[in-house]
Parts: structure tokens; sequence; C-alpha cells
């Protein structure tokens, strides 16, 4: 029995502390993920190498992966459905969310694939700017998803990222199916802003007639819903499900849960954090902490509690992942039996 089933894009991090010029000489939008040729991609590792700039580490990626590994490392039971290739990176990647718990299929690992990669590049403020090549994981399809690992969960948990994958589509349709009949409840994270600008129809076609939850920023609700304020975002989300869970930062996070014609509003601050060093993976804990409280039973905001202070921590440091005592540890400090 699984609390969670997520499907996801399998990337290993690779990240670079870079500063604010050499980042508009890259091309990338800031704070935004592109996708890219593995070309592309090689061309802006011989820039960065070209400025001196290595890479400072290498983890374990994907946005519903860090999800189910902070769920994991909080004593969750989660199971995490992607591609790989059979290559280094891919055994990588796979041994690195095993240790921590998160349970995999064979049917993960593509023979003759390569693993995607994602380049992180980190400003001095500690926005995360990426570039992705997908690589092998641009072609998950039903294959690759343990269909039977779904009726065994309570939830189903979706990245926006998936939107943008033609691969994935009749698996997502068979995925939202199969939920309804097993009565598996579906949560969406939006990702990133990129998904809504280039991929809004098909983050459509995930959210279906509805979904239990969705998890985005501010600036994705925003260009979700076309609404500029931060409550009437999260309350314009609930007509795509039962509750939006819309975070900003350092200005708290606001959440909306509705109930027939009925929309309850309940904020909650966010941990203040005096030197952001890397927001990579932020919003991706902040969704596993929250899923782990839900998960066993704790009220939205002792969710919402537990889910600022993991992301407050994880924005502290490199990397997209905590180490598996310190959720523990932050947990012990924040819940209540």
């Amino acid at each position: 029995m699984y609390d969670v089933m997520a499907v996801g894009n399998a990337l290993v991090d690779h990240e670079y502390l870079i500063s604010e010029e050499i980042l508009i000489k890259t091309g990338l939008e800031k704070s935004n993920m592109t996708l890219a040729s593995l070309e592309q991609q090689q061309q802006l590792l011989r820039q960065l190498s070209n400025a001196d700039i290595s890479s400072c580490k290498q983890a374990g990626g994907g946005s519903a992966a860090n999800t189910m590994y902070a769920l994991a490392s909080l004593s969750g039971k989660p199971f995490y459905a992607c591609r790989v290739g059979d290559d280094e990176q891919g055994k990588f990647y796979l041994q690195n969310l095993h240790q921590a718990g998160v349970v995999t299929s064979e049917q993960s690992i593509a023979t003759g694939g390569v693993t995607g990669s994602c380049v992180v590049c980190v400003t001095p403020d500690g926005e995360r700017t990426m570039q992705t090549y997908l690589g092998t994981s641009s072609e998950i399809d039903e294959q690759n998803v343990n269909f039977e690992a779904l009726t065994q969960s309570d939830w189903l948990y979706l990245e926006g990222y998936l939107a943008m994958s033609d691969s994935i589509q009749s698996a997502m349709t068979k995925l939202r199916q199969q939920a309804g009949i097993h009565d598996v409840q579906i949560a969406v994270s939006f990702a990133d802003p990129a998904v809504i600008k280039f991929a809004k129809t098909g983050l459509q076609n995930m959210l279906g007639n509805g979904v239990a939850m969705i998890f985005c920023n501010l600036e994705e609700a925003q260009l979700f819903t076309d609404k500029k304020q931060h409550k009437a975002a999260a309350r314009a989300l609930t007509e795509w499900c039962r509750i939006a869970v819309v975070t900003n930062g350092a200005h708290g996070v606001v959440i909306c849960k509705r109930e027939g014609d009925k929309v309850e509003i309940i904020e909650e601050p966010t941990p203040h954090v005096n030197d952001v060093v890397d927001t990579n993976g932020a919003g991706d804990n902040y969704a596993g902490a929250f899923m782990y409280a839900i998960t066993q039973q704790y009220s939205l905001p002792e969710c919402a509690k537990l889910a600022g202070e993991v992301a407050s921590q994880v924005v502290c440091q490199i990397g997209p992942r905590l180490a598996a005592n310190e959720y523990q540890d932050i947990a012990r400090r924040v819940l209540v039996a």
C-alpha cells in the first residue's frame, strides 16, 4: 500500500552558481525552465566552462521525484514512475531514490536510453533558472507506468511538466480513469510558469474534470487564472480542484478549500529566511511535506506549517533535497502527535 503514486520526468540536476551578467548572456529566462536539445545543452555547458564556471553539485532531480523524496524522508510511502536510461546517470538517479525509501519499477528503465539532465543556474539572489534536456524521459509512456501500483495508492501525484510531453498523454487519460475507479485522489503541481505559458491546454487536460488538489506559486496561479490578487487567484483555481495551495515565497501561502458553493480561505505565514541560497526544489519539497501531512490526517494549517518549514530549509542550501534526518527533525519540531 502506498500513500502516493507519482509520475514525473527523471532528471539529474547539475547546479552552477553564476552571476546575473552571465545568466543574461545565456539567453535563458530567469526563474523559468527552458527545454533544450542535447546540442543546446552542450552549448550552454561550453559557455559556462569558457566563463570558468564548473558544477558545484550533482543531485537527483525532477519535480515529482523531489516531492516523493521529501515524502519518503518524512516516513511516507511513495511509488514513483519515470523513465531513465540504462546508463550510469540512470543508476545514480534510481539508487538515490531507493536509499530514501521511494519505490520504483523496472518499467522505468529504458534499454539504450540516455537519462535526462537539468542545468540549474543559481544567481546570487538564490533564484534558480533551469535548462532541461529530457533525454529518454521525453518518451515516457504507458509502458513506464505501473498501473497496479496506482490501485494500491491513496493519492496520484502528477507534475505539470508532463503537460509538455505528447508520449504520456494516453497514459494520463488511463491514470485519471483508473484513479476514479479505485477512489484514488489526484494532486497536480503546476511546477513552473513555463508550463502555463507553453502548455496550458495540456495542463487543462491533465486536470480533466477537476482534481482533489493543485499546488502552484502565485505567478503560476496568476498566469493560469488571469487573476492578479493572491486570494482571487487561489479562489479561481477551485473551479478546477477541491483544494488549491498557492505559495508566494516569503509572503506566505493561501489555501482555498471548496465545499459545494462555499470556499474557505486559509492563510499561513512562511518562516523567515535570512539568506536564500538556492530556490531549486523549494516548491517540490513544499508539496512533498504537505502531501505527507495530509496523508497522515493533519489539518490544512498543520500541513502548510510543515511544508513551509521544510521549504525554508531547502532554500538555505545548494541542491533540491535535504538529508533524511533533516526532514525528520523538522517534523518532530512542527507536528503535534
